[in-house]
């Protein structure tokens, strides 16, 4: 009986290790990756913006929105390229979450590595909607 509690708090360890592995280097990833995705939404909005102020009463701040999105794409690139490739960071980080999702799967099957990308979705969307909520 002691051995099998053993195998079992053993296997629980090794789950929060490997959440926490993937919670903390898809973080660091998507911090990364998101810049290129919002950098798409927001040349959206800016043309959008663009079509609907027919009055160009908001072309001030259509200039600012459009610097704003001209220093997200350099930092984007900063952290992303170096050079003709990848920068060795976001190579790193990239190679990094294969071999946690390899380990995932090793250790706590594929179900489980599902399981753990859904909770981690949740996750990030419960703190946009949390910290949308401390703002008003």
């Amino acid at each position: 009986m002691n051995k099998t509690m053993a195998k079992a708090d053993a296997l629980n360890l090794k789950k929060r290790y490997l959440i926490w592995l993937y919670k903390t280097t898809k973080e660091a990833l998507d911090k990364i990756e998101r810049k290129f995705t919002q950098l798409e939404i927001d040349r959206f909005l800016a043309a959008e913006i663009n079509k609907l102020d027919s009055g160009k009463r908001a072309s001030r701040n259509i200039e600012e929105f459009m610097k704003y999105i001209e220093n997200k794409e350099k930092e984007g690139y900063g952290l992303k390229f170096s050079g003709e490739g990848l920068a060795p960071e976001y190579y790193f980080l990239a190679l990094k979450l294969k071999a946690v999702e390899r380990a995932i799967r090793r250790f706590l099957g594929s179900r489980m590595l599902k399981k753990i990308k859904i909770l981690y979705e949740a996750e990030m969307a419960q703190r946009i909607l949390k910290s949308t909520e401390a703002g008003h």
